[in-house]
């Protein structure tokens, strides 16, 4: 259940404050000097390519490794050293979860929340919320991948933490699974959980995400709502054309066309003004099959990683910017 908002006082301070963070190992800078601010209630999304840095980072926030300098708090507290007071007021899944696969998905969740000194009665709400009501009893090494994925969510909600991180928790899902997910993350939106959010999926993020931070070698590249950060890249829109009925040479060479390139079987064509190259286009080639994509989140954020390169990259793992030799605590949920 969401947490009702505190009346009386002083405004609770922000879920999250970063305030030049930095965290390097050896010559890497994982993260190289990090700011920004995340809301109470907010849905806010961590976004980047592989090593962009993002894993250390939202280990630094969970209190999992030390930032080498700048300020963290999370709900008003300094994460690190390990305030085990904090720890009961945050919720983690992670990218691997742990299961005990053995017990059912209610015996599972039921010690999980037994951790916490959860109620009972949680458990069975937890269930309903992540829509595994009817797999109660049914053993963890049983169910789907999609199952556990809310399995693991669930684990991290029993005890109605304040601020939630969830690490890319449709990874590896089929499509299906993935769009029943995405249900359950779009009522958890819904409810105003504060949920710091991390994924590959674009298309999800820009759903669901009131801000995202786009993150690359280290340092943020861009961060607003996905609506301005699409709106602030580019007027552009893309029109597909199926290749059998317009070349590129042809389509490169109609007024308004910016650039043109072959795509696999069609033709895409880059215009500022798509409602009269779509005539000029009806004339050569004809309307059938023709699609108009205008610009996405994704499209934003190819731009920016791309435009940094592979020369800034750097790996936010342990095959990768951690010496082999330091430790890490590990969350169990």
């Amino acid at each position: 259940m969401p947490h009702p908002p505190e009346t009386g006082g002083e405004a609770p301070p922000p879920a999250v404050v970063l305030d030049d963070v930095r965290k390097s190992y050896g010559a890497v800078r994982a993260v190289d000097g990090i700011s920004f601010t995340i809301a109470r209630g907010e849905f806010f999304g961590l976004l980047g390519p592989n090593g962009a840095g993002k894993t250390t980072l939202i280990e630094i926030m969970e209190g999992l490794r030390q930032a080498d300098s700048g300020r963290v708090t999370v709900l008003g507290a300094r994460p690190w050293p390990r305030d085990t007071a904090l720890l009961p007021r945050l919720g983690v899944q992670t990218q691997s979860s742990a299961f005990f696969v053995r017990l059912t998905a209610a015996e599972h969740l039921r010690t999980v929340a037994a951790l916490y000194r959860a109620d009972r009665a949680a458990v069975d709400r937890t269930l309903g919320t992540v829509g595994l009501t009817e797999q109660a009893d049914v053993r963890v090494e049983d169910l789907s991948g999609g199952q556990r994925q809310r399995l693991a969510i669930a684990s991290a909600l029993v005890h109605d933490p304040e601020l939630i991180f969830l690490d890319e928790p449709t990874a590896a899902l089929d499509p299906q699974a993935r769009r029943g997910l995405w249900r359950v993350l779009s009522d958890l939106k819904r409810a105003g959980r504060t949920i710091v959010y991390t994924t590959h999926h674009l298309d999800e993020a820009e759903a669901l995400c009131d801000r995202v931070a786009i993150v690359a070698g280290g340092r943020v590249t861009a961060l607003d709502t996905p609506s301005r950060l699409v709106a602030q890249s580019t007027s552009a829109t893309r029109l597909l054309v199926p290749a059998e009925r317009l070349t590129v040479a042809a389509a490169a060479a109609l007024p308004g066309v910016r650039h043109a390139e072959l795509d696999g079987d069609v033709v895409v064509l880059e215009t500022l003004d798509a409602g009269p190259l779509l005539a000029e286009i009806a004339e050569v080639a004809g309307l059938q099959g023709v699609r108009t994509r205008t610009a996405s989140l994704e499209d934003v954020y190819l731009r920016l990683t791309d435009q940094l390169g592979d020369d800034r990259a750097t790996d936010d793992r342990p095959t990768d910017d951690r010496p082999a030799d330091e430790p890490i605590e590990r969350s169990t949920t």
